[in-house]
């Protein structure tokens, strides 16, 4: 019969050794410490832990209730680990009896010694609900503070930065940390000095009104509409209409001598445009007198052809006077148009408009510039401590740490080349150590040669440099000293040179700076016999060079 789910288990297992089964319970992955040591009976034989839900085999052992769903899991035929008998799932039942001995076995409080409690294992969440020593999250929002349970109504009343406080002003409960910016920003009964320099002190839910009646508040005159544009504070306008009566007196009879003149003009603009309606209508009446005159002519048929004539002449001076007229008309079109300025000042408008957007974008390709620069400095920064970051790791993956130090050196020939022309004379291989917290030493080789060897031979140095660890190691630096030229054809003809470090040497002291005074062979190797084609010192331009350090009687850490 196939079970996934533990709580299916107790169909699998028919047989129990009690009815009746425990309510307490306890958490498996807990570091429990036990007042007594933890009988082998009580642990499971599986994951050897304290038995949780604990269930007998047929062969009397006792698993955890997941225990021996996992080995039922793992295994078609799942077999006991203690001695390899087959597991029936028939015959396992649960052991509601080793599970109340279990759950009442004493266990120390985790917050021992703080808590001296002693709780059967069943109790113990409930205890560490209630232990005044529990650790736990303080319960006000946004407080992430972790507060022992004992201290944690205290902190909740006086040190907790989010418990609300009662503002001193408004009565209005604000959280502690928000409550300045409450008092300054939204408090409507907040005290502030008036802006006008009064010296009085108003809630900031009055502050306008205050303004309206301030006596310190600078105001327009009563008189402006009759030019006196004098702003003085609202204090001292009595004073000011006393002491510029006179003035405002000869600004109102001046106001009114201009208002008497504009009504005399108006008059008289009235009496020209009566006299000119006067001459339209005299006008009027001359025309009608002639077209009675032009009627009784066309009557006479005597006279037919003079007043044919007459009615010519007029008719053509009228289209005159018509032409001439539609002629003036259309050249004060055209000097008004010429005086026209508006679309001058709306293309000058607009090129203002296109300025300022000019302006604005300038500023901003600005800000855009300096903040471009800015991040190409952070990413030249990251980029250079990229390139620490390698080289160091580079070293430590080559950093030997048992005195020994194979170099390889590539690119010979440019090199020697930069040696020669002394751009480059000398260089310097990684660090390597006699041991984890030893003696931190390097080589140094000049391709060019140094000293006796300049020109001539490769120069090859051993050098002690300034380590951690320095303080802690014997000196002078006494070991022996291998320098060696490999050679790449594998019959080890490699050369060789021997030598012990001289302790009256200043080579060989503690470093005072990086590194000491290199101390070596000079005349290491001829250019003539590393560059002979005959051998096999040099190839594919690489060439290896060897430091061993000789570790006998040398004290490790």
């Amino acid at each position: 019969m196939a079970c996934d789910e533990p709580a299916a288990l107790s169909g699998i297992f028919t047989r129990q050794n009690s009815a009746s089964t425990s309510s307490l319970d306890f958490e498996p992955d807990a570091d429990y410490r036990f007042v007594e040591s933890l009988e082998e009976r009580y642990k499971c034989a599986y994951c050897h832990l304290v038995l949780r839900n604990p269930h007998q085999t047929g062969c009397g052992h006792r698993f955890c209730q997941q225990c021996i769903l996992a080995l039922r899991e793992l295994h078609a035929v799942p077999t006991c680990p203690v001695d390899k008998e087959t597991i029936k799932m028939h015959e396992v039942f649960k052991d509601n009896c080793c599970k109340r001995e279990v759950l009442n076995l004493h266990v120390f409080c985790k917050n021992f010694p703080d808590c001296s409690s002693k709780v059967i294992l069943g109790r113990y969440q409930e205890h560490l609900q209630q232990c005044l020593f529990e650790s736990m999250q303080c319960t006000n929002d946004g407080c992430r503070d972790q507060i022992l349970r004992k201290d944690l109504k205290e902190h909740l009343s006086q040190h907790c930065k989010f418990r609300e406080e009662m503002c001193q002003y408004c009565n209005t409960y604000v959280v502690l940390i928000n409550i300045k910016n409450h008092e300054k920003n939204d408090c409507p009964d907040y005290p502030v000095p008036c802006l006008q320099n009064c010296s009085q002190i108003i809630l900031k839910k009055e502050i306008e009104k205050h303004h309206a009646v301030c006596p310190e508040a600078e105001v327009d005159c009563p008189y402006k509409q009759y030019g006196c544009h004098v702003k003085v504070k609202r204090g001292k306008l009595a004073e000011h209409e006393n002491s510029a009566l006179r003035e405002h007196m000869l600004q109102i009879l001046d106001k009114n001598s201009r208002l008497e003149e504009q009504i005399s003009d108006l008059y008289k603009s009235l009496e020209c445009k009566e006299i000119k309606i006067q001459q339209l209508a005299d006008a009027i009446k001359k025309c009608e007198k002639e077209f009675r005159q032009y009627t009784q002519l066309f009557g006479n048929n005597s006279n037919l052809m003079v007043s044919t004539q007459a009615l010519a002449t007029h008719l053509d001076k009228s289209a005159r006077l018509e032409s001439q007229v539609k002629q003036l008309i259309q050249m004060a079109n055209e000097q008004q148009s010429k005086l026209d300025l508006r679309p001058l000042f709306d293309t000058i408008e607009k090129v203002k408009q296109k300025i300022a957007l000019m302006e604005t974008y300038e500023q901003r390709l600005v800000v855009l510039e300096d903040q471009s620069s800015k991040h190409d400095l952070q990413i030249s920064i990251h980029k250079a401590q990229l390139n620490k970051n390698e080289e160091r790791f580079k070293l430590l993956e080559g950093t030997c740490y048992n005195g020994k130090l194979i170099w390889k050196i590539t690119d010979y020939k440019m090199k020697k080349k930069e040696a020669v022309e002394g751009r480059v004379l000398s260089i310097a291989s990684q660090p390597f150590y006699t041991s984890r917290c030893g003696y931190r030493l390097c080589a140094r080789a000049y391709l060019n040669g140094d000293g006796s060897g300049k020109g001539t031979h490769i120069s090859l140095y051993f050098v002690v440099m300034r380590g951690e660890f320095d303080s802690l190691l014997l000196w002078p630096f006494k070991q022996k000293v291998t320098l060696m030229l490999l050679d790449q054809s594998g019959k080890k003809n490699h050369i060789v040179e021997v030598f012990r470090a001289d302790p009256n040497s200043s080579s060989f002291k503690r470093p005072d700076g990086e590194m000491n005074i290199a101390s070596g062979c000079p005349r290491f190797v001829p250019h003539t016999v590393l560059e002979n084609t005959k051998n096999t010192y040099i190839r594919d331009d690489t060439l290896f060079l060897k430091v061993v350090v000789d570790l006998t009687d040398l004290e490790e850490l």
